[in-house]
């Protein structure tokens, strides 16, 4: 998954609570990220259609007077990708303390068996 995906996703996750239906504009998904990415309207479509065929969202592009804009249902694995995004990050920050610590030991006792053996 792309940076940009993962920040539609986080932005539909914030948006679509629950498991109700949500009409959201392409507009509304790039002015929301336009602090950190330009989005056109074509990637956003892309975008939309990668995270469908990830199953992560369902949705359908709805057209009216104003414009079209997507009728979106998070799926199960789109209802829990922000809490699943916290857990692999603290389960990374885990695994690089654990290698730090690890490394540390093998210095001492390297040391300590420099000093016995010299």
């Amino acid at each position: 998954m792309t940076k940009k995906e993962k920040m539609v996703m986080s932005y539909l996750c914030s948006k679509c609570q629950q498991k109700r239906t949500y009409l959201i504009s392409p507009q509304e998904i790039s002015q929301a990220l336009s602090k950190k990415y330009v989005l056109s309207v074509e990637e956003i479509d892309e975008i939309m259609v990668e995270l469908s065929n990830e199953n992560y969202i369902d949705f359908v592009v709805s057209d009216s007077k104003k414009g079209y804009f997507y009728c979106v249902n998070l799926k199960k694995s789109g209802q829990t990708f922000n809490t699943d995004t916290k857990k692999n990050r603290r389960t990374f920050g885990l695994l690089i303390l654990r290698s730090m610590f690890l490394a540390t030991v093998s210095f001492v006792f390297g040391m300590i068996l420099k000093a016995i053996f010299k």
